[in-house]
C-alpha cells in the first residue's frame, strides 16, 4: 500500500520534522556583474540537489535598498513573507557550498518553534577596533558566525527580531564587520539568544577529506577567471605626507612597491628622493578627500599612462599586487567597478556603502569617469575621502562591490579562524607590528598565484 506523502495532510509537522520546503535560502549576493554570475550559480547548484526545490532568494534582487546587505533591515521583509509558513532563513555567501541533504539532518535537531541562531562560532583573540573593544575584558566570550560557512535564524526569532525593529527602529550607525553586529543585535544584551555552534557548518575546502562530515563547506579557489590583469594595467597611487616619509615610505619601497609597473607617491611636499608629487592640497590631519580627488583627476589625464585600474592606497596599506591581478581578472573594467572592503553608514535608515580607504579601493576607468562626470564633490579637503566617494556611487547607483580579502586594520584584528580560509589580498596600519614581517608572513607567498595560473591552464 503506498503511504500517502504526510503532507498532504492538513496538520502542520511535528516541532522537529521539516522539509528542504520548511527553509528559505537567501544567498548574499551582489549587485556587479561577476557576483551576479557566482551567486547564480550557486542557486544552481543547490536546485541540482532535490526534486522539491526550497526557496531560493538572491539579495541583490529583493529591493532598492542599499541596507539590504545588512541583513537586519531586510528581516521584516522576510518576516512577511515566509513568517508564517517557513521554518528556517538559511544565509548563504556567494562561495559556499551546501550539501542539502545534510544540512536538512542538522537543522532536523533543533526545535523549529524555539528562537535558535546557528552557525560556525568565531571569537576575538583579543579586543579589536574593528568591535570597538567589545568585550575588552575577556574578548573570546562573545561568539559570532564566520559568514562563510552559512548561517541559520529560526522563524520564531525572525518574526521576534521583525517586532523589535518595527518598534524601535534601527539606528543610523556605522557597519563595520557585519557578522559581529548582528550576533550583538540578536544577543540583545543577554536578553536574545546567542550563537549556537554547529559542527557540520565548516569553512573547510570542500575537497578535504574531512568535509564528509560537513553541510556546508568553502569553495576553496581564490577568484581567478582567465589570464591575471597584467601589472601595467593598474595605476598606483599611494597617499602619504611629509611626516611619513621616513618611516612609512622605505616599508612600501621594502615590500609590496616592488611589484609595482605604475606608481606614484602623493604628498603635501614634493621630495625629488622619494619621489613624491605634490598635488597642490594640503595635508589635513583626518579625511583627504582633497588629495584622493585629485588624483582621480590625475588618473584621466594625460600626465599618467591609460589604465584600465586605478588602486589607491594609504602610505601604510600593505598588499599583493599579484594577488590583486589574479582578482582583478574577474571583474569588466569596462563597467563602473568599486572594489575592496566595503563598510556601510547609516544603512539602517537608507544610508550608503563605502569602500574604506585603508585596505585599498579600487576603481575601474569607466567609475571614475563617471565619479567625476556626476559634479560629486569634497564637501572640505579634509572630509573623510571613502565616505564621500561612498555618497557620490550611492547617488550614481554604481554599486560598491565587497571583498573579504582586503582589511581595513592588522591581522590580529581578526578571528584566526577567518583568516585561515582566505589568501588575504591586505591589510593596513603599522600599530604596534613589524609591517614588514607582516607583509612576508600574510601577502608575499605568491607560489599561490603561481599555482593559481597552472591551474587554469590546466583547466583550459
Amino acid at each position: 500500500m503506498h503511504h500517502t506523502k504526510p503532507f498532504l495532510f492538513p496538520r502542520p509537522n511535528p516541532p522537529n520534522v521539516i522539509h528542504l520546503r520548511d527553509v528559505v535560502f537567501v544567498i548574499q549576493s551582489q549587485r556587479n556583474s561577476f557576483h551576479v554570475r557566482q551567486a547564480e550559480k550557486l542557486r544552481k547548484d543547490l536546485l541540482l540537489q532535490t526534486q522539491s526545490p526550497p526557496v531560493i532568494l538572491l539579495l541583490h534582487t529583493l529591493s532598492d535598498n542599499e541596507g539590504d546587505w545588512s541583513i537586519l533591515p531586510l528581516l521584516p521583509n522576510l518576516s512577511s513573507q515566509f513568517g508564517k509558513n517557513s521554518s528556517w532563513i538559511m544565509f548563504l555567501e556567494e562561495d559556499t557550498r551546501v550539501k542539502l541533504q545534510k544540512l536538512h539532518e542538522v537543522l532536523k535537531k533543533f526545535d523549529r518553534r524555539k528562537e535558535w541562531f546557528l552557525g560556525k562560532p568565531l571569537h576575538d583573540e583579543e579586543s579589536t577596533i574593528i568591535h570597538h573593544y567589545a568585550f575588552s575584558e575577556n574578548p573570546a566570550a562573545f561568539e559570532y558566525p564566520d559568514f562563510s560557512a552559512g548561517w541559520a535564524l529560526s522563524i520564531p526569532l525572525v518574526n521576534r527580531l521583525t517586532s523589535k525593529i518595527e518598534e524601535e527602529p534601527l539606528k543610523s550607525d556605522f557597519t563595520i564587520d557585519l557578522k559581529h553586529e548582528v550576533a550583538l543585535y540578536i544577543w540583545e544584551d543577554r536578553k536574545g539568544p546567542r550563537l549556537t555552534g554547529v559542527p557540520e557548518l565548516c569553512t573547510i575546502p570542500e575537497h578535504n577529506p574531512r568535509a564528509q562530515y560537513c553541510a556546508t563547506t568553502v569553495s576553496s579557489r581564490s577568484p581567478l577567471c582567465g589570464q591575471p590583469v597584467k601589472s601595467d594595467n593598474i595605476f598606483v597611487a599611494v597617499k602619504t605626507c611629509k611626516k611619513f616619509h621616513s618611516d612609512r615610505v622605505p616599508v612600501v619601497k621594502k615590500t609590496w612597491g616592488k611589484q609595482a609597473s605604475l606608481l606614484e607617491y602623493y604628498s603635501d611636499y614634493a621630495d625629488p628622493s622619494i619621489p613624491t608629487i605634490n598635488l597642490g592640497v594640503p595635508n589635513t590631519e583626518r579625511g583627504h578627500c582633497g588629495k584622493t580627488f585629485a588624483i582621480l583627476r590625475r588618473f584621466l589625464s594625460n600626465h599618467v599612462p591609460n589604465t584600465d585600474w586605478l588602486l589607491i592606497v594609504d602610505d601604510d596599506t600593505l598588499i599583493s599586487l599579484p594577488r590583486l591581478q589574479a582578482l582583478l581578472s574577474c571583474y569588466d573594467s569596462s563597467e563602473p567597478v568599486c572594489l575592496g572592503e566595503r563598510y556601510g553608514y547609516g544603512l539602517g535608515q537608507g544610508g550608503y556603502s563605502y569602500i574604506t580607504g585603508g585596505g585599498g579601493m579600487v576603481f575601474s576607468r569607466e567609475a571614475v569617469v563617471q565619479l567625476l562626470a556626476s559634479g560629486c564633490k569634497c564637501y572640505s579637503n579634509d572630509a573623510p575621502d571613502d565616505m564621500v566617494l561612498g555618497m557620490c556611487l550611492n547617488a550614481l547607483r554604481v554599486p560598491v562591490t565587497h571583498s573579504p580579502l582586503f582589511h581595513q586594520a592588522r591581522p590580529e584584528d581578526y578571528a584566526k579562524e577567518f583568516l585561515a580560509h582566505q589568501t588575504p589580498i591586505s591589510f593596513h596600519k603599522h600599530w604596534n607590528i613589524d609591517p614588514i614581517a607582516v607583509f612576508n608572513k600574510w601577502l608575499k607567498d605568491d607560489k599561490h598565484t603561481e599555482g593559481l595560473q597552472k591551474n587554469t591552464k590546466d583547466e583550459l
